[in-house]
């Protein structure tokens, strides 16, 4: 596993590289801009696509952990298009966890067009469950991540409610460039005519910021209780 020097704050879990970006790449340059150890770990290499290759694809990805200054990135090299919750890949990733010992996850959304997100969404789960488990072989200590919350990718069009919005306007247009850096996905044989799939990915930014009063947002989903201290967090 890639070495990592100290607990990460935060960990998004990617089923594919660029899904980080596309989904919650707002919310990652807003928290290493407060002073958080943000971590990326894609379950996949993302291959084979229309316009992908896995070099190519690995320098895609370079890029853009550059773009978004992460503390640390890894690839799990589980197999895409094919991914499943099953035991071997569920302590590959709980491994992860106890290793770099998050205190928030950000994991794709359960429901979900593509087969490798309801799969990465439930293994995930599974993961955060196994981390904390007693007389084991995995490698590190037990570790349950504190919380997780889950975003939505761009195949899913009707979203559920969310639990909190992120407002990311002041880090957009660094979103954006992270986003570019994945050319094969975003750009490639996709044609240049308004809208394109950039402008999509923004203005589902610019439709999160408007039901906050902001620019641009993310929306993250909870499946358990957030316990506040001060009413005025809210704010």
């Amino acid at each position: 596993m890639t070495p990592i020097d100290a607990p990460l704050d935060l960990l998004v879990v990617a089923p594919h590289p660029d899904d980080a970006e596309l989904s919650v790449g707002g919310i990652i340059l807003k928290s290493i801009s407060q002073g958080k150890r943000v971590g990326v770990v894609e379950l996949t290499d993302g291959e084979p696509t229309p316009h992908g290759t896995p070099a190519g694809r690995k320098e895609e990805t370079a890029q853009a952990t550059k773009t978004l200054g992460l503390h640390w990135r890894h690839q799990l090299d589980l197999p895409n298009r094919k991914l499943e919750n099953s035991l071997s890949a569920r302590r590959k990733l709980a491994e992860v966890f106890r290793l770099t010992k998050p205190q928030i996850l950000l994991a794709p959304y359960w429901e979900d067009s593509h087969p490798d997100h309801v799969a990465a969404s439930a293994l995930i789960d599974a993961a955060r469950f196994w981390s904390k488990l007693s007389r084991t072989d995995m490698a590190g200590e037990r570790f349950h991540p504190p919380k997780i919350f889950y975003f939505w990718s761009i195949h899913l069009r009707i979203h559920p409610k969310p639990t909190f919005v992120v407002d990311v306007t002041d880090f957009i247009d660094q979103k954006m460039a992270a986003v570019a850096c994945y050319k094969s996905q975003v750009v490639s044989g996709r044609g240049e005519a308004h809208p394109t799939l950039m402008d999509d990915v923004k203005d589902r930014a610019r439709f999160w910021g408007w039901t906050i009063e902001r620019g641009y947002a993310e929306p993250l989903l909870s499946r358990e209780e957030i316990r506040i201290d001060d009413l005025s967090t809210l704010l």
